[in-house]
């Protein structure tokens, strides 16, 4: 699992569950807020795109809306980063670039 090294990431308790399930850790260095960019600006635009503006009931209400809007996310909404395609349009893109 990789994180920044925020306090509820660093926690010695926490870092000993995570030993006693097997579960590898990876950090960001220290101030480096861009290692992590692409996923820390997908999670912002879920929680204001999202999350912030619906109220979702329960719990499975909330999973199949992050579903819904991690499919939105991927294969409608266009990206400006990506020239304008979808995620899943750039990836067919260079999957069909490097397949030539």
């Amino acid at each position: 699992m990789n994180s920044d090294q925020g306090s509820h990431f660093t926690c010695p308790a926490y870092l000993k569950l995570l030993d006693s399930c097997d579960v590898k850790v990876s950090m960001d260095g220290k101030g480096q807020a861009l290692d992590n960019v692409r996923t820390e600006r997908f999670f912002r635009s879920l929680k204001y795109d999202d999350l912030y503006i619906k109220e979702y009931e329960t719990p499975k209400e909330m999973i199949t809306g992050i579903r819904k809007y991690i499919h939105t996310y991927n294969t409608i909404r266009p990206h400006a980063s990506l020239g304008g395609l979808t995620p899943y349009a750039f990836c067919q893109n260079q999957s069909t670039h490097h397949a030539a």
